[in-house]
């Protein structure tokens, strides 16, 4: 027996960024969750209220993190929050050091 999968995929970028709606459909959650993302600032919205937000690559990608650490780990939002801050910063402090010769 044969069996298909259909994909489909979303460019996002500076000229195709996201909504609220898509943002949380491509994490599999609601706009509330995505306004709480925005609230807590794990990610950055433009505009002005939740029905012009735009996000872009980054915000997805925060997003979709988020969203595996309250599910893996029942992280509430604000301790994500940390969490990807305090990632981010380990990622730049490794990149100096690689940079200066002091990491492989």
């Amino acid at each position: 027996m044969k069996k298909i999968v259909i994909a489909s995929a979303t460019v996002v970028g500076k000229s195709q960024p996201l909504s609220a709606d898509d943002l949380a459909r491509a994490c599999g959650a609601e706009v509330e969750w995505v306004a709480r993302l925005v609230e807590v600032g794990i990610v950055t919205a433009s505009g002005g209220g939740p029905s012009e937000w735009r996000f872009y690559s980054v915000d997805l990608q925060r997003a979709l993190h988020a969203r595996r650490l309250e599910r893996d780990f029942g992280a509430g939002l604000d301790a994500v929050a940390l969490i990807l801050d305090l990632s981010q910063e380990v990622r730049r402090l490794r990149a100096q050091l690689r940079a200066l010769g002091g990491l492989p």
